[in-house]
């Protein structure tokens, strides 16, 4: 830091970084003047003003306790996908780092992150954004649709980025394994959004699960009661639109197969359409599957089996069902034994635990775990309002030692590991094997009634030739991994 005086070095360093300062020096006891009086804010100033010639760099200790990041310390960071939940992710990490480029394929939506940070570049096409600032970057936010997730975020990792990257990471088996290996292999820092993974109610979760409260876990009714179906609007396809001026629909395709653009597609809609999102399954399990998925340590599953009502995937495979049933089997392991997960989507809702008082309201939109001594409820993102049933229990409850430590907010998890060369909570190791419960959801959907046999380590089914073809989809011409 160059020399300067007190008023340049409170321009730059702010009141935060002065009073820090100034609770330093009352603390060693030397902010007393020469006749033994403390120093008050506004005489500080005039004692400052003389010895600020003094400072040449600010000590590292005096940034952190202040709050302020220092400068060999801000990242630099961009984002791809900056509408919508895109927003929110910059926005998260924004403070005390530099938002250098946005990239996104839709003006119009992403209209209002461009103007909050005007001096960001902007770019449509990441793969521009990257040829032109690739040694200006450090870390990506990757908020795209589903189907952009894995080009993105390989796009970064591959130029060894950190990456910060929505849930589900992906939208096939086989790009969650691609992206896994990569990001071991560029030795990265990513996170995977499913931001109730570092919140408090999920760590109390999982202690409850270690201390046995509940006893040997068994079964897990888990789901979402939203329904992500573009099944209604199947007809509306033989419409033909005039792709808006503000969009690149090329470029919004990504590797999806090429189509003609239809507003039923986007903004936000895309969730319900195989070819661009995941469904409620794909958009929900890594939340509402996360605490269970952790604490019990459930891994791969060895079978799975869809149960859908009313839908033909020969002819609405383009869209997803209103509501569906999925069955998981995991195997024992060390620490406990066979576990069976019910996931239910859309219309298709999560049974009324026995244990629940008859005035309470059945879970919609979370999970009931049933162990050999009790019932825990939650909802959805991180164990929301966790709590055992019923209510006299919970009243009646010793709580466990908490034994965790309490992980900072999502995005500042990530960024901290960045800065310590460490981990973050929901990297791609373990989000990724979660994510992947949900894209073996997806392919069970398109084979409902078939009970998939899943072998993890070859990466395939041994029973359905048909459902092994789906782990891999391709990419259109121009686009891969």
């Amino acid at each position: 830091m160059p020399w300067m005086g007190c008023n340049q070095l409170i321009e730059v360093m702010g009141w935060g970084w002065v009073n820090s300062l100034i609770r330093s020096l009352n603390d060693s006891k030397v902010m007393m003047n020469n006749k033994g009086t403390k120093l008050t804010r506004r005489s500080f100033l005039v004692t400052a003003g003389a010895t600020a010639a003094a400072f040449t760099i600010v000590p590292r200790h005096v940034l952190a306790a202040s709050g302020t990041t220092p400068p060999s310390e801000r990242l630099n960071i961009a984002g791809i996908g900056v509408g919508g939940m895109g927003a929110g992710d910059i926005g998260a990490v924004a403070p005390g780092n530099n938002i250098v480029a946005l990239c996104d394929v839709d003006l119009r939506h992403s209209a209002e992150t461009f103007k909050k940070f005007p001096d960001a570049k902007q770019y449509r096409d990441f793969r521009v954004m990257f040829d032109e600032m690739e040694k200006g970057i450090d870390a990506v936010v990757v908020a795209t649709p589903d189907h952009a997730h894995a080009v993105a975020a390989m796009a970064a990792i591959k130029r060894g980025k950190h990456v910060y990257c929505e849930k589900p990471l992906a939208h096939s088996v086989d790009e969650v394994r691609q992206l896994m290996k990569a990001a071991q292999e560029h030795k990265v820092v990513t996170q995977l959004g499913n931001q109730g993974h570092s919140f408090d109610s999920i760590c109390d979760f999982y202690e409850w699960i270690q201390a046995g409260v509940i006893g040997k876990v068994h079964t897990i009714h888990a789901g979402c009661a939203a329904v992500n179906s573009a099944i209604d609007d199947l007809p509306r396809l033989k419409e033909q639109h005039a792709v808006p001026a503000t969009l690149d629909w090329d470029l919004w395709l990504g590797p999806a197969q090429k189509r003609p653009y239809h507003p039923a597609y986007l903004p936000g809609s895309w969730r319900g359409w195989v070819p661009f999102g995941n469904g409620t399954v794909g958009d929900w399990t890594c939340h509402v599957v996360d605490p269970v998925f952790w604490a019990l340590d459930l891994g791969a599953p060895t079978s799975i089996q869809a149960r859908v009502k009313d839908y033909d995937p020969k002819t609405q495979g383009d869209a997803f069902p209103k509501g569906e049933i999925i069955t998981y089997s995991f195997p024992a392991n060390n620490k406990r034994g066979p576990i069976i997960l019910h996931w239910y989507s859309g219309t298709e809702r999560i049974p009324r635990p026995q244990d629940l008082e008859p005035d309470e309201k059945s879970v919609e939109t979370g999970a009931v775990v049933l162990g050999d001594k009790g019932t825990i409820v939650y909802g959805s993102h991180g164990a929301g309002n966790v709590r055992l049933i019923p209510q006299s229990k919970m009243d009646a409850f010793q709580r466990p030692p908490k034994t965790l430590r309490r992980p900072p907010e999502h995005h500042q998890d990530w960024l901290q590991a960045i800065r310590k060369g460490t981990k973050a909570g929901s990297d791609f190791s373990y989000g990724g094997p979660l994510t992947e419960l949900a894209m073996l959801g997806v392919i069970a959907i398109k084979m409902a009634g078939v009970k998939l046999e899943w072998d993890a380590k070859q990466v395939r089914f041994s029973n359905c030739p048909e459902a092994n073809a789906l782990i891999a989809p391709p990419y259109r011409a121009g686009w891969a991994l």
